[in-house]
C-alpha cells in the first residue's frame, strides 16, 4: 500500500515538473544552463583534481626517493664502521641503526623494514627487523629488490585507524658483513597528502557548486529581462482576447524589447479601432434588421388582410386572378415567417434572447413533431421511424425552442430524404438527452457540413424547394441550442444522407460534455428501445 501511495505521489509530482517545464521558457533555459554548467565545471574540477594529486604524488616519490637514498647511505656507512666479529654485535648495531631511519610525525611516517633475502646462503643469520610494518611490502617489489641491487618503489594502502590512506615503498639490497644480503625498505605514508587533496578536492566542489549556482543565477535574471516583457505581453493578449480592449503593455527604455512593446501596442491600437468599428457597423446592421422588421409589420398586417380577403373570394374570380390571389396568400405566409426569423435572430444578436426552462419529457415533443411532419412525409413518400427509450427523458428546457430546432430538423431531414425512410433516435444518461435526425437521401459533402447552419445558406441554391424555408431555420436552431448550454451537430455524405444531433444538459444551466448517442450512423447497430412505426410508414419494419 505505501508502494502505491509513493508511486501515486511521485506520479502526481512528476506531471507538475512536466507541466512546469512545459510552460514555462525561463525554467527551461535556466534548467539547461545549470546542467550545461554542471557538466562544464565537472570535468573542469576533475581534470584539476587528477593533476593536482599527479603533481602531489610525483613530488612526494621524489623526496621519498631522496630520502631512501640518503637514508641507505647512512646506513651504509655506518656499516663500514661496525667491527664484524660476531653475530651478536652485528646484531646489537642492526637494533640501533635500524630504528634511527625511522621517522615518526603527524601525517608523515616513515617505518624501516629489513628483512633477509631469499638467496642468503650465509650461516650466519641475524634477526628480522620489521614489526607490522613487514605485511605492507608487496611480494611484487620483494622479487625485483631480490634480483638487482637498483632501487626500487610501489605505492601501496596503508591502514590509518578506520580507513586507509595511500604510501610508498621504496627498497633496495643491503650487503651486512656475517650475515650476507639483505632487503632494506623505506615505507612513507602519504596521508598528509591526500589530506591536502581532499581539501583541494573539496574546495572545488564548493567552489563548481557556487559557480553553478551562480550561473543558474545569472541565467534566471538574464531570461527574466527578455521573458518578463513576453509573459506581459501573453497576458495583455488574453485580456484583448477577453474583450478589454484598452489594455496595453508597459514601456521601457528604447531597446529591442521597448520597441516590440511599442509595435504591440500599435497592433493593439489598431485592432481596438477595427473591432470597435466593425461592433459599430453590426449594432447598426442589428438595429436596421430589427427596424425594418418591426416597421415592416404593420404593412404586413394590411396585405395580410387584404390577401384573405381576396383568398377567400378567389372562387368568384377568374382562374389567372384566383391563382394570383392563391400566390399571393402563400408568398405572405411566407413574407411572415422571413420576418418572424428576422426578429429572433435580431434578438440574438442583440442578446435580448431568453430561455423559459421547465421540466418537459423529451419523448413527448418528438411524439408532437413528428405528427406535425406526418402530412408531409406521406406526401413526399417518406416513413417516419421513431426509436425511443423505455424510460422517461426528463430534462430542464424551453420546450418552445426545443420544439422549434425539432421542427427545423424533422422537415429538413424529410424534404432531403428523396422520399427514404427517416430515423429519429431519441436517448438520454445522468447528464444529457440527445436526439438524432438521420435521412438517407442526397446527403452533404464535407465543404457543405461546415457551413450548413450558416444564415440564408443553401448547398443547392439553384434547386427549388417546395417547402423552402427562410434559410434562417438551421442558424435559428443553432442558436437555441447554445442558448441551452447544448450542442447542435450534424454528419453528411453524398448520396448517404445527413445525420443531425442535438444534445441538451438534463439541468439547466448544465453543460455538456459528451453525447449519450453517436452522431455518425452505423446502421449495423440495433438501437435499444422500442420502435414506433408512424401512420404511413407500418411496412418500414420489414
Amino acid at each position: 500500500m505505501y508502494w502505491r501511495v509513493a508511486r501515486r505521489t511521485a506520479r502526481r509530482w512528476g506531471a507538475r515538473v512536466v507541466s512546469a517545464w512545459r510552460r514555462s521558457i525561463q525554467l527551461r533555459v535556466v534548467a539547461i544552463t545549470m546542467a550545461f554548467g554542471l557538466i562544464a565545471v565537472t570535468a573542469v574540477a576533475v581534470f584539476l583534481a587528477e593533476e593536482i594529486s599527479q603533481r602531489l604524488f610525483e613530488s612526494r616519490q621524489r623526496q621519498a626517493e631522496l630520502e631512501a637514498a640518503q637514508g641507505l647511505d647512512d646506513f651504509r656507512a655506518q656499516l663500514k664502521g661496525l667491527p664484524a666479529n660476531t653475530p651478536a654485535e652485528v646484531q646489537r648495531f642492526l637494533n640501533d641503526a635500524v630504528p634511527s631511519l625511522e621517522e615518526t610525525g603527524a601525517g608523515s611516517a616513515r617505518s624501516v623494514v629489513l628483512l633477509r633475502s631469499p638467496n642468503n646462503d650465509s650461516d650466519v643469520a641475524v634477526f628480522e627487523l620489521a614489526g607490522v610494518a613487514k605485511e605492507l611490502v608487496p611480494a611484487g617489489l620483494r622479487r625485483q629488490v631480490q634480483v638487482s641491487t637498483g632501487q626500487y618503489y610501489q605505492s601501496i594502502a596503508m591502514p590509518s585507524g578506520n580507513r586507509q590512506v595511500p604510501g610508498l615503498v621504496i627498497g633496495q639490497q643491503v650487503a651486512i658483513p656475517l650475515a650476507g644480503p639483505y632487503e632494506l625498505y623505506f615505507v612513507f605514508s602519504l596521508q598528509r597528502e591526500q589530506e591536502t587533496l581532499d581539501s583541494v578536492q573539496r574546495v572545488l566542489a564548493l567552489g563548481g557548486a557556487a559557480l553553478v549556482v551562480l550561473v543558474g543565477g545569472v541565467a534566471y535574471v538574464v531570461t527574466r529581462l527578455v521573458v518578463a516583457p513576453v509573459r506581459q505581453a501573453a497576458q495583455v493578449a488574453v485580456r484583448l482576447a477577453d474583450g478589454d480592449l484598452h489594455e496595453r503593455m508597459e514601456v521601457h527604455g528604447e531597446d529591442e524589447l521597448a520597441r516590440l512593446a511599442r509595435s504591440f501596442n500599435d497592433m493593439a491600437g489598431s485592432l481596438q479601432h477595427q473591432i470597435e468599428r466593425m461592433e459599430e457597423l453590426s449594432r447598426l446592421q442589428r438595429r436596421f434588421v430589427s427596424d425594418v422588421s418591426h416597421e415592416l409589420r404593420t404593412p404586413l398586417t394590411t396585405i395580410r388582410m387584404a390577401a384573405e380577403v381576396l383568398y377567400e373570394a378567389r372562387q368568384s374570380f377568374d382562374p389567372s386572378i384566383s391563382r394570383s390571389a392563391e400566390l399571393m396568400s402563400t408568398q405572405v405566409d411566407r413574407f411572415e415567417a422571413l420576418l418572424s426569423d428576422l426578429l429572433e435572430i435580431s434578438r440574438f444578436d442583440a442578446g435580448a434572447a431568453a430561455l423559459e426552462s421547465a421540466p418537459a419529457d423529451m419523448r413527448d415533443i418528438v411524439e408532437r413533431i413528428v405528427d406535425f411532419a406526418l402530412p408531409l412525409a406521406e406526401a413526399r413518400g417518406s416513413r417516419v421511424r421513431t426509436y425511443f427509450p423505455d424510460t422517461s427523458c426528463s430534462a430542464e428546457m424551453d420546450t418552445r425552442r426545443v420544439e422549434r430546432i425539432l421542427r427545423n430538423l424533422v422537415v429538413n431531414a424529410v424534404e432531403h430524404g428523396e422520399g427514404k425512410p427517416i430515423d429519429v433516435r431519441l436517448a438520454c444518461d445522468a447528464d444529457a438527452v440527445a436526439v438524432v435526425v438521420r435521412d438517407h437521401g442526397v446527403g452533404l459533402r464535407p465543404q457543405d457540413a461546415e457551413r450548413v447552419f450558416d444564415r440564408f445558406w443553401r448547398a443547392d441554391p439553384a434547386r427549388a424547394r417546395t417547402t423552402g424555408g427562410t434559410g434562417l431555420g438551421l442558424a435559428i436552431s443553432m442558436e437555441d441550442a447554445r442558448l441551452h448550454g447544448g450542442t447542435l451537430e450534424v454528419w453528411g455524405h453524398p448520396g448517404d444522407g445527413a445525420s443531425f444531433r442535438l444534445t441538451l444538459p438534463r439541468r439547466a444551466g448544465g453543460v455538456v460534455t459528451r453525447s449519450p448517442l453517436p452522431l455518425m450512423p452505423d446502421d449495423r447497430k440495433v438501437v435499444r428501445g422500442t420502435v414506433a412505426l408512424r401512420e404511413g410508414a407500418r411496412d418500414a419494419a420489414s
